[in-house]
């Protein structure tokens, strides 16, 4: 039988990678432009945070091939250390973090300030899909039960008390709708789905009756359906975004010409409230374009998550598409008005290291699942009769 050869880039999803790069690209454009007049940020240096943004991107692109090119078996191998790797992170930031915005979120390492909670989402997803294939590859009748989803609860609980101890509220809601998804990918039964989900309102709904949280927490969830309500804080966040969007019609005012973004009148825009930095300078075609090529992005794992014949694969997949599609919608919605302001960057395109290179560990991810999806159909099509092995 002729020896397949399948190189590693002949078997990338180039659609999931061109529509990243394009992000990638957009992203140094609109940090650029939030940043080149903020004085107090970049000391003067107008293209300080761009430059910062971009070694952000080539070190996660880095990070994707190292994870793309690595044999699938390591990927399971090493799940368990990325799992404990991001608890010691969050317990170390618990314990020496520094504390922005209210949040105990982030350790200064050699000048460079990381932020554990961000790859513990990654960590979450490859940890509860790991127990879940352990459990049930080679069973029969490969089905989901209750034991199942505790030690996948198990997995996930975990992190999510650390990080309601920093307390990181934003994170923990995307960490929670990752989860809900994976255990739907993973065919947990819909009554428990239901039960899952209206167990967490009633947690929710107990946190806020019991007075747990913080004064400016409860500002941040009630600015957004009256920001008169916290006008000095998030409530202002929120009014400047929405002027901000609405100054860009239908084309934007052009790119570093949009008169919010360079009059900074936007808290935290090249981080949170990217996306007005979209919205007003590159209008609504703009902002369409963006949300479509995260779109593209979720398609893309999605159909990878559909496509694989491997249960890790399959439910590690999908979770990242819960998590990347949420956050992105929690993101672009608080920048609208209408979900509450809670800090979570939008994948790919705000400025910082961990969010950017927990994102791109993610794609790599992807590509990795992909690669192993389309081999066997090589090799099938290599050994047949009359057919030429793949180069």
């Amino acid at each position: 039988m002729n020896r397949v050869q399948l190189r590693p880039i002949g078997r990338m999803d180039w659609v999931l990678m061109v529509a990243v790069l394009a992000l990638l690209v957009l992203s140094t454009l609109l940090v650029w432009s939030a940043t080149e007049h903020r004085t107090s940020l970049t000391g003067g240096d107008s293209t300080a945070f761009a430059r910062k943004h971009l070694v952000n991107v080539v070190i996660g692109l880095g990070l994707m091939a190292a994870v793309c090119a690595t044999d699938h078996r390591w990927v399971r191998i090493v799940a368990p250390l990325v799992y404990v790797g991001s608890l010691a992170g969050l317990v170390l930031v618990l314990v020496m973090g520094s504390t922005i915005n209210g949040s105990r979120s982030w350790i200064d390492v050699g000048g460079m300030s990381i932020q554990p909670s961000e790859f513990a989402k990654l960590a979450v997803v490859i940890g509860m899909a790991l127990v879940l294939a352990e459990r049930t590859e080679g069973r029969w009748r490969a089905r989901v039960g209750g034991r199942d989803v505790g030690l996948m609860l198990l997995v996930a609980a975990v992190p999510a008390a650390l990080i309601i101890l920093q307390p990181d509220l934003g994170t923990l809601l995307v960490l929670s709708a990752t989860v809900f998804g994976v255990l739907a990918a993973a065919g947990t039964p819909r009554r428990w789905l239901a039960l899952l989900f209206a167990g967490g309102v009633a947690a929710a709904a107990a946190v806020v009756a019991a007075g747990l949280l913080k004064p400016y927490q409860i500002h941040r969830f009630m600015a957004f359906t009256d920001p008169s309500l916290d006008p000095k804080g998030a409530g202002y966040n929120v009014q400047q975004a929405r002027i901000a969007i609405g100054n860009g019609g239908l084309f934007g005012q052009g790119l570093f010409q949009g008169r919010v973004t360079q009059g900074q009148y936007v808290p935290e825009q090249h981080t949170d409230f990217i996306f007005t930095v979209a919205g007003e300078e590159l209008g609504l075609v703009g902002s369409l374009l963006l949300i479509g090529l995260l779109g593209i992005v979720l398609w893309r794992a999605l159909r990878i998550a559909a496509r694989t014949d491997d249960l890790f694969g399959r439910v590690a997949a999908a979770g990242v598409a819960c998590w990347i599609g949420f956050q992105a919608f929690q993101n672009i919605g608080m920048c609208l008005g209408i979900m509450p302001v809670t800090g979570v960057p939008l994948p790919f395109v705000s400025y910082g290291g961990s969010s950017m290179f927990a994102g791109m560990l993610a794609i790599g991810l992807l590509q990795n699942i992909h690669a192993r999806t389309v081999a066997p159909a090589a090799v099938r099509r290599a050994s047949t009769p009359g057919l030429l092995a793949v180069r």
